[in-house]
């Protein structure tokens, strides 16, 4: 196996390495398993660590406009404390816990322009140096499907999603950024709302569902954001109506209810449990998300076309040391 980069910050002829991440998409709170590769260059040397770092592309916004950059968002110590001979090949198995707010990346298999990493950084006698960066792809967790399944049968389409720098306040939301997957209306809505914005904010405990809708001005008022959240537990996956379940949120969103409705898991208003656990039925690949999903994957979501798409997750994976 080649490897990927030469720790050039460390000197000619010293060590390479490459990272190889194992298996497909892992899920947010779950194992991320792999395995380092080291080769010694020229001359022994004393690596004093090995660690991982978790990538995002984030847009932030200022007085001036929008901007992006590469925010770490986690980092894990894998390895070090040892002697690596002249040309040698040490293996440095591991398997790290994802942040259970890490960001969803695809969904039914397609990408959905969200651009995660994983970097190595190898400290030799007082040098450090960063590896390339290995894509991350992450799948959402069971309940998190269930929703975006059920908004999908409900009629909303995907548009587009991205990462925001910046906190959701009144939230338990623990990374510096989160994650917004803009929707357009299903036909009910449409005269209410011209777009919802979800961001899931997942815990050991569960997730909490966080919606904002913009909703359409009438002859004697102007549009304005309304903004609530729903907490679910993980164990909901399987055991709700997930239909009646998310079309309840959104007339509640839509009626203009009061905001951040419901706050600890399993409070708030009784969820309606479905006694045989089906949440929804209609096919699951031909719902209107995994359409937009798929639009996104073959050509024009939003008006981003997907070589666009590609040059983006091309130039962060190629020029992240810039964005640092």
């Amino acid at each position: 196996m080649g490897f990927k980069r030469l720790l050039g910050a460390i000197g000619v002829g010293g060590p390479s390495v490459d990272t190889v991440l194992d298996g497909g998409a892992v899920l947010p709170g779950g194992p991320l398993p792999g395995r380092i590769l080291l080769k010694g260059g020229e001359t022994a040397v004393e690596v004093e660590y090995v660690d991982l770092e978790l990538i995002a592309r984030v847009e932030a916004e200022h007085e001036e406009g929008d901007s992006e950059g590469a925010v770490a968002f986690e980092r894990f110590t894998v390895g070090g404390g040892f002697r690596l001979g002249e040309r040698e090949v040490r293996e440095l198995p591991f398997s790290v816990p994802l942040p259970w707010e890490t960001p969803v990346t695809e969904l039914y298999g397609q990408p959905l322009g969200i651009v995660l990493g994983v970097r190595t950084e190898v400290a030799v006698a007082g040098a450090r140096d960063k590896g390339d960066l290995d894509p991350l792809d992450v799948r959402p967790l069971p309940v998190q499907e269930a929703i975006l399944e059920a908004l999908g049968q409900l009629g909303f389409g995907f548009r587009t999603a991205d990462l925001e720098y910046g906190r959701i306040g009144g939230t338990g939301q623990q990374l510096p950024f989160y994650q917004e997957i803009e929707l357009t209306p299903a036909p009910r809505y449409a005269h209410a709302v011209s777009e919802i914005e979800l961001t899931f904010l997942a815990s050991p405990a569960g997730v909490e569902v966080v919606l904002e809708a913009d909703k359409r001005g009438g002859l004697f008022s102007s549009g304005r954001d309304e903004l609530t959240r729903f907490a679910v537990r993980h164990e909901d996956a399987v055991a709700l109506d997930w239909n009646r379940e998310v079309d309840g949120w959104i007339r509640r969103l839509t009626e203009h209810r009061e905001a951040y409705g419901h706050g600890a898991y399993g409070h708030g208003e009784p969820h309606t449990v479905h006694e045989s656990g089906h949440h929804g039925s209609g096919p699951g690949l031909g719902t209107a998300v995994a359409a937009g999903a798929a639009g996104l994957a073959l050509g024009v979501v939003g008006g981003l076309v997907a070589a666009e798409v590609v040059d983006e997750i091309g130039d962060f994976f190629e020029g992240d040391d810039e964005d640092d």
